[in-house]
């Protein structure tokens, strides 16, 4: 909280919900939901004038409460019961918390400490992955339901895990990058490659392959620009294109030495040459291009305003009726499921999100929160394209939580770069 606020003890109680945020998100539903709902007692004594003027000032705040608003619009239309519309709602209420968010990581501390146990808890995760696949440590299932030394997802799903352990290595390699001594480097060097490695080698989440390599382009990228700025004309665009090649053969080396890797994106491509639309066959790819095919007519029959909020289950029923599909809720798309509920407005209010923070990033005070910044849009629009994060609880909680403990100190006059 701010000073302005009465209570020292309110104030004292919100960082530590948030802090405590940075801990739950990657572990427990439970606890986040109870940090939560403390976060919403405390918010009348917040200052309720200090979050609308922090969601209509601040970019990031302002894009995010816009699509929360619009899918709030969507309850009014559409075939959906109050009841499936209010659920539906409630999934995408983190985007709600985003200004309550930033008015608490206003406190330098509160937001460095947040980012500090997020790191912390993913290094760990990454370690236990590590003994539970290597045989070292023995699963016993009242402590790791999903985790087996085949799959060695610890406390989430492996697509969740993965996605959330690329953010989290390709933040141990931007502390890698600042200036430190040789042995502080060298120890988040190892910490990255403790993380990197578990998404490659561990854990099936193909969504986090494709996260991991366009964090890692970005990454060269990012580091040639902060070079260049350094060396002036010393630098050129041949050494960047050379240092994305060095990534891309690091990536097909990779790719080569992982059979874990080498297996998965192989049977993409075989699930993908099989599919034919309406054909029944059940793969994991096959069911994802078939919503996909299906949601897309979906959009082509309510282009404008969507079926409504809550209402693609009820929809998409009624257009797979009587062929051989499988029914869903979720396209595992979140622009096809955002647009064929509110329609190509929803759909641009989503990429509106994506484009405000990629756009204010520069205006961070550090190359670290620039980048990790920039990081964060990578990681969840394109996880959009093969999952719905705002959806997900976990996903959707880890977005508005990073925006806000990366954009809560945004310097809205500074020029972007």
């Amino acid at each position: 909280m701010t000073q302005s606020n009465r209570s020292p003890i309110v104030s004292g109680l919100a960082r530590g919900c948030l802090v405590l945020l940075g801990l739950s998100i990657p572990v427990s539903v439970a606890l986040d939901n109870l940090l939560l709902f403390v976060l919403l007692l405390l918010m009348p004594f917040a200052g309720v004038r200090e979050l609308f003027a922090i969601a209509k000032k601040n970019p990031v705040a302002r894009s995010a409460s816009l699509l929360f608003s619009a899918l709030i619009l969507g309850m009014a239309y559409g075939n959906a019961s109050l009841t499936e519309a209010v659920d539906t709602l409630g999934k995408y209420a983190d985007l709600a918390f985003v200004p309550l968010f930033m008015l608490v990581a206003r406190d330098d501390s509160a937001r460095r400490r947040a980012t500090q146990i997020f790191i912390a808890v993913m290094m760990v995760t990454a370690a236990l992955s590590w003994l539970v696949g290597m045989h070292v440590l023995p699963v016993y299932g009242w402590m790791w339901v999903v985790a087996t030394p085949d799959n060695p997802a610890i406390f989430r799903s492996p697509i969740t895990q993965n996605v959330l352990m690329a953010y989290a290595g390709y933040l141990m390699l931007l502390r890698a990058r600042m200036p430190a001594g040789k042995a502080t480097q060298w120890g988040y060097g190892a910490l990255a490659a403790l993380a990197l490695g578990s998404v490659v080698f561990l854990v099936r989440g193909r969504t986090g392959y494709v996260v991991l390599l366009a964090l890692l382009l970005y990454f060269v990228w990012a580091t040639w620009r902060q070079s260049r700025h350094g060396t002036g004309r010393n630098a050129s665009w041949r050494t960047a294109a050379g240092m994305s090649l060095l990534a891309l053969f690091l990536a097909v080396g990779v790719y080569q030495v992982s059979p874990r890797l080498h297996q998965r994106v192989d049977q993409v491509v075989t699930e993908y040459n099989a599919w034919q639309p309406g054909n029944g066959q059940t793969t994991s790819i096959g069911d994802r291009l078939e919503f996909y095919y299906h949601s897309l007519v979906l959009v082509k029959q309510h282009p404008w305003l969507g079926v409504g909020t809550g209402g693609f289950y009820s929809a998409y029923q009624q257009q797979v009726q009587g062929k051989d599909a499988q029914l869903t809720g979720n396209p595992h798309n979140e622009y096809l499921l955002i647009t064929a509920q509110i329609g190509l407005g929803g759909l641009a209010l989503l990429l509106y999100l994506f484009y405000t923070q990629w756009r204010y990033a520069p205006r961070l005070p550090t190359p670290f929160e620039q980048d990790a910044a920039r990081g964060l849009v990578l990681t969840i629009a394109i996880t959009a394209l093969f999952n719905s994060p705002l959806l997900d609880h976990t996903e959707g909680l880890f977005s508005a939580f990073a925006s806000a403990v990366l954009f809560a100190n945004l310097q809205v006059g500074k020029r972007v770069a």
